[in-house]
């Protein structure tokens, strides 16, 4: 199993709006796109795919299963919607967006359920997304370590989670950092701003070049051709072990995303 080190995200774009920026991506050369139920942009996203000319088989399509459908009985009908909207026969990887604790489906049902959905073909890997070390480990035990593909988590230089993503790497499970730029707080950041005046980059740059360089993979998001591109670049930047040190002491459990009633109880 794999996942793509870079992919161009979707969270809070809908309509026009996402169909230019999947389509921007695509011509710039993006090849994975994330996307989720909940996110309602799945057709849109499957219209910029489908209007791109990009074969399907050149691309990595993520989509996440919402909370309303991890019963036994609608997870894989959910699924088969979202491939609909989507214009496909399967996903790359799909996840369960948040753990939900509480919500009246246990773990155990909906991560079987989808394994179900890896097993029919409509999703060639599996995994989660916003789950603490506890809850991973329940996921484990529920399906085996070796078909979670990776566990989408919110990091930046502000939120580094370092015991989550160590557990991670021990359980060679990828980490994939969402809200990498922390909804655009870290570009204001004055240490930040230093090491890239250092290596003439971007801030935007230099924190996706920080996620990068630990192994992450990364899903920016951008409305704006000029961003998306200039994203890309992140991938040919190399930080040194002093900016790796720099940014480490940025540490500040900046959290951005917490939904009560869907987020665990973090590590």
């Amino acid at each position: 199993m794999s996942v793509p080190s870079f992919g161009v995200g979707t969270f809070r774009l809908t309509g026009q709006t996402v169909i230019d920026s999947v389509r921007s991506a695509l011509e710039l050369g993006y090849r994975a796109v994330d996307t989720a139920q909940i996110y309602g942009n799945e057709a849109d996203v499957g219209q910029a795919i489908a209007e791109s000319g990009v074969e399907r088989a050149e691309l990595f399509v993520t989509t996440k299963i919402w909370t309303d459908n991890y019963a036994r009985n609608t997870l894989v009908p959910s699924l088969r919607e979202s491939l609909t909207k989507l214009r496909t026969d399967y996903v790359d990887l799909t996840l369960i967006h948040w753990p939900a604790p509480g919500n009246g489906v246990e773990l155990v049902e909906y991560m079987t359920a989808l394994a179900e959905a890896k097993a029919l073909g409509l999703t060639r890997q599996i995994g989660i997304s916003n789950f603490n070390i506890e809850l991973t480990r329940q996921a484990i035990a529920a399906v085996g370590k070796d078909e979670i593909a990776t566990n989408q988590i919110e990091l930046s230089p502000y939120l580094q989670s370092h015991a989550l993503t160590a557990f991670l790497k021990e359980q060679r499970i990828t980490v994939t950092s969402y809200m990498t730029l922390a909804y655009g707080k870290i570009l204001k950041d004055p240490v930040l701003a230093q090491i890239a005046d250092k290596h003439q980059a971007t801030v935007a740059q230099v924190a996706l070049a920080w996620a990068l360089q630990l192994g992450y993979a990364v899903i920016p998001s951008s409305t704006r051709r000029e961003n998306l591109a200039s994203n890309l670049l992140a991938r040919d930047l190399r930080l040194d072990a002093d900016d790796m040190t720099r940014i480490a002491l940025l540490e500040r459990n900046g959290r951005e995303v917490n939904p009560e009633g869907l987020a665990p109880v973090w590590d």
